[in-house]
């Protein structure tokens, strides 16, 4: 049985694809899967080796290999024709053209076009609003199966790990992102709100959790330059001694981990920005503050051409701060479970930002048991029903290969 699958950026891969593949391997041992990784201003470009190392029997495609191949070019190990070809990531015409060279069935994941409306014998839905959705775009009822998020099945198998030595239990654990932009500056920005609740309240568990798709030299070059000027944040360094930590050359050191998860399963409240981790940390039950700063937008991808704007010589980058705080004031929540919810579980806090401000924030939602209380148990109850989707989208999608 032969699967082709499209991904993208860390979100996807992590947190949709990984859990599928598990569920898909346990079910099938003749599994051929192939993953072709698309080009994605998202990507950190660590998506392929993750792929690989998580799931050996893969056939694993660069998006440089993609391209080629989507070109008509010959790759010696991808096949022929495959049974199905799942989108699981990135702009949907990437499977439409795999689609067109792979031939075989075709299936998606949330997301379909009206120009796809024929290509997709299966469109697997994340809830109902999504399944409307996907009908809205022209999906035929009966072709719309609804299975629930993937990533809350990634969450909770990571969260199922050991936890790292260094793990904030009952504290603060910092998700500071994994792209780029996000490294270079939320790294120091955050180590800055690390520092100050430190200085104020010394005897808080404090820990940074960083994804797999993050380099020790990416995080090192950025607690080194400080990030963006209007980011305020704060230099120091990573060292590596009997563990990773950030410090400040004053004696203070904040472990870095490894696996977010399994640390927020035991953290009293995390600190990140909107994204899949969000969701994560949700279905854990874990107490979230999710900052959306507009200190720099020029430097943040948005979805679409708009993104490239900064590229536009002298007006460029005022164009594109511009979009960037028209699109953020354009919607009440900025985190997925406060959408879903319809109230704000997640503290969300948007605007111009600084570390002071967010670690006074920290340590207001740290000390109330009433918050915290009433964002656990909303957020638990959220997404409950989710739990075994990947299990449910694999004997489907097995099914329709079959």
């Amino acid at each position: 049985m032969r699967i082709a699958f499209t991904a993208n950026g860390p979100g996807e891969v992590a947190g949709w694809l990984r859990p599928l593949l598990r569920s898909l391997y346990s079910r099938a041992r003749d599994l051929e899967a192939f993953v072709f990784l698309v080009p994605d201003d998202y990507a950190t470009g660590f998506e392929a080796a993750m792929v690989r190392e998580a799931f050996p029997r893969a056939r694993v495609y660069d998006p440089k290999s993609y391209v080629k191949f989507a070109l008509g070019a010959r790759l010696d190990s991808a096949p022929a024709g495959v049974d199905v070809v799942q989108y699981v990531g990135g702009d949907l015409l990437h499977a439409a053209r795999l689609h067109a060279r792979l031939r075989g069935r075709a299936a998606t994941y949330k997301f379909s076009r009206r120009a796809y409306r024929r290509l997709f014998d299966r469109a697997f839905a994340v809830d109902s609003n999504n399944a409307d959705q996907l009908a809205e775009w022209g999906t035929p009822r009966e072709r719309i199966e609804r299975v629930g998020n993937l990533a809350i099945d990634g969450a909770l198998f990571e969260a199922s790990q050991p936890p790292e030595p260094g793990t904030p239990v009952d504290g603060i654990l910092v998700m500071p992102g994994s792209r780029v932009y996000e490294i270079e500056n939320l790294v120091p920005f955050f180590f800055g709100m690390a520092l100050r609740v430190l200085q104020e309240r010394p005897e808080i568990p404090i820990a940074f959790a960083l994804s797999p798709f993050t380099s020790r030299e990416q995080v090192r070059r950025a607690i080194e330059t400080g990030g963006h000027r209007r980011m305020f944040g704060r230099r120091g360094r990573l060292v590596s001694d009997g563990g990773d930590f950030l410090t400040d050359g004053d004696g203070t050191r904040i472990p870095v981990l490894w696996n977010a998860l399994a640390a927020a399963r035991h953290a009293r409240l995390a600190v990140t920005i909107p994204g899949t981790k969000t969701i994560e940390l949700a279905v854990l039950g874990t107490p979230a503050i999710a900052i959306t700063p507009l200190n720099a937008p020029e430097v943040v991808t948005i979805n679409g051409p708009l993104t490239y704007l900064d590229r536009v010589p002298l007006v460029g980058v005022p164009l594109k701060r511009a979009a960037a705080v028209a699109l953020s004031r354009r919607f009440e929540y900025h985190t997925q479970p406060n959408i879903d919810a319809g109230e704000p579980r997640v503290c969300e806090v948007h605007g111009t930002v600084t570390p002071g401000r967010v670690a006074r924030v920290a340590l207001e939602r740290y000390d109330d048991r009433a918050w915290l209380a009433f964002a656990a148990d909303g957020l638990a109850r959220l997404y409950r029903d989710h739990v075994g989707a990947a299990d449910r989208m694999a004997e489907s999608l097995l099914a329709l290969a079959a």
